[in-house]
């Protein structure tokens, strides 16, 4: 399997990701603030800087950093309020 193929795969993974993240929160059936809908927004994060960066889209790539740094912060502060 070449490298642009696999680097396709990750983004599309990481973009279906984003969106079932929206619906889940959208449908109710998850909290903004849950560790599934927050985890799932940082994989997909991950999973599209890799893609925006092999393809320079560094705006993209960006966006995408700070949505991880948000789920980041949002269940940074969830664990911190548990402890």
């Amino acid at each position: 399997m070449n490298i642009i193929l696999i680097i396709d795969i990750l983004g599309w993974v990481g973009t279906i990701l984003y969106l079932v993240a929206y619906a889940l929160v959208s449908t109710k059936k998850v909290e903004g603030d849950s560790v599934l809908y927050q985890g799932m927004n940082i994989a997909a994060g991950v999973l599209l800087v890799i893609n925006t960066l092999y393809l320079r889209a560094y705006p993209s790539a960006g966006l995408n950093v700070a949505w991880i740094g948000i789920g980041m912060i949002t269940l940074g502060r969830r664990w911190l309020t548990r402890s």
